[in-house]
């Protein structure tokens, strides 16, 4: 399809940068993925034009898409460090920015808006966007941690927790996220508790969607260096080291499956407000020799190191480490998870074991025994095949079929409505 003929989309993209993880490179995927199907406006911020226009450059496939910048001024944003105070300067950015998103789209005549990153479903959107076609998500931040788990966290996780909790109880009385249900044209949810947290009468616009996809060319670029014999087995796990990542239960675990299996080691790579209680908890359990915490590596260092694992861990309790889990999957490695009604639908026991959310001590039973499992050979080498295998199935490009096709859907439908009034 010739370029001008392509669907107009305005994308606030906040957090879109090429070569990261997470979900400042999930956005930027979906980006590259939608301007195959559409005409793109990216609104992000103006700290990511140093990556993202360079990438272009040498890119120009991609030089159609347009993208606009915006940052608060230096004077307003002294505060922010990193993740430090992200709520509340995302908060002030789409404030500051909703003239940006009311002139681009009217100036250019675009009728959809797409709320891409952040997916908080708790987050705002920009006021003018989300009263146009307004495609929201993938969203999610709605699952919360029972106490039974938290009560082994410090103070501030549970502290955190427990708002949490209050503030999900709270959703049908907020009424920021009540106006962005019914006024969104299409609601892309990560998991099922996501879809379960939206009224029923506005349920029907929602439709399951991961944010994430496989990376195939990492298959390529990154092969194990590791001898095939050596006879230690490495489990690995990745993540910010935030205490609702689960990365106490998979050192608990462990440590019970060390009691039958000595040739088990554990790598994490990450850093977080919650290695204190990490590293505390491998040294009351006497298992530091078997455990290595990394801190924060870079992405190709991380990718590397879990082409020589053997297996990868994602102990997360809600939908977490989904870029880890599927960069396993490109990699040919079996996975162990806790099942999270979100990313989880694309494994199945060929290549991961799947562990329900149970009571915290039967959960970590569960990862004990997938562990021992897996320091079969045979097994994990059979599921990490499988596993390579069903990578195919999920690269970007399919992925951005899939996005094109449902959106298309929608914008369609509304276009049709909009003739039917009159108003096209």
């Amino acid at each position: 399809m010739d370029q001008k003929e392509k669907t107009k989309i305005f994308v606030s993209a906040y957090a879109c940068e090429p070569g990261l993880g997470s979900e400042i490179g999930v956005g930027w995927h979906w980006v590259l993925e939608m301007s195959r199907h559409f005409d793109l406006w990216v609104l992000t911020r103006e700290s990511n034009r140093h990556t993202i226009e360079p990438w272009i450059a040498r890119h120009p496939e991609y030089s159609h898409i347009r993208f606009l910048y915006y940052d608060l001024p230096r004077w307003a944003r002294w505060w922010k460090r990193g993740m430090r105070g992200v709520r509340l300067y995302y908060n002030l950015w789409q404030w500051r920015t909703d003239p940006i998103v009311r002139r681009t789209m009217r100036d250019n005549g675009i009728a959809v808006y797409h709320l891409l990153t952040y997916g908080n479903a708790l987050w705002p959107a920009s006021s003018y966007g989300q009263k146009q076609v307004f495609v929201w998500g993938p969203i999610g931040g709605v699952d919360t941690i029972p106490a039974d788990y938290t009560s082994h966290y410090g103070w501030k996780w549970r502290l955190i927790e427990a708002v949490r909790r209050m503030v999900v109880a709270a959703l049908p009385l907020n009424r920021g996220f009540q106006h962005r249900c019914r006024d969104a044209s299409l609601i892309l949810c990560k998991s099922h508790s996501m879809r379960e947290a939206i009224k029923e009468e506005y349920r029907h616009k929602a439709v399951m969607m991961t944010d994430v996809a496989v990376e195939t060319q990492h298959a390529q670029d990154f092969q194990r260096q590791r001898q095939p014999d050596e006879p230690t087995v490495r489990f690995l796990m990745v993540g910010r080291l935030d205490a609702w990542r689960g990365f106490d239960l998979a050192v608990e675990a462990l440590a019970k499956a060390l009691r039958e299996n000595g040739q088990l080691r554990l790598d994490i790579l990450g850093e977080g407000s919650d290695r204190k209680r990490i590293t505390e908890s491998i040294k009351r359990l006497g298992i530091g020799k078997k455990v290595t915490l990394h801190g924060k590596v870079p992405m190709d260092t991380c990718l590397q190191m879990m082409a020589d694992s053997d297996v990868v861990l994602n102990p997360c309790l809600k939908e977490g480490a989904v870029t880890t889990a599927f960069d396993a999957m490109t990699l040919g490695k079996a996975l162990i998870g806790i099942d999270t009604g979100g990313y989880t639908r694309y494994f199945n026991q060929d290549y991961a074991i799947l562990i329900a959310k149970d009571k915290r001590e039967k959960v970590v039973e569960k990862l004990a025994e997938a562990i021992l499992r897996l320091a079969d050979k045979r097994l994990r080498e059979d599921m990490g095949h499988k596993a390579k295998e069903a990578a195919l199935h999920f690269s970007w490009q399919t992925k951005g079929d899939e996005i094109a096709a449902t959106l298309r859907q929608v914008v369609g439908q509304k276009n049709g409505q909009q003739s039917d009034n009159g108003h096209l």
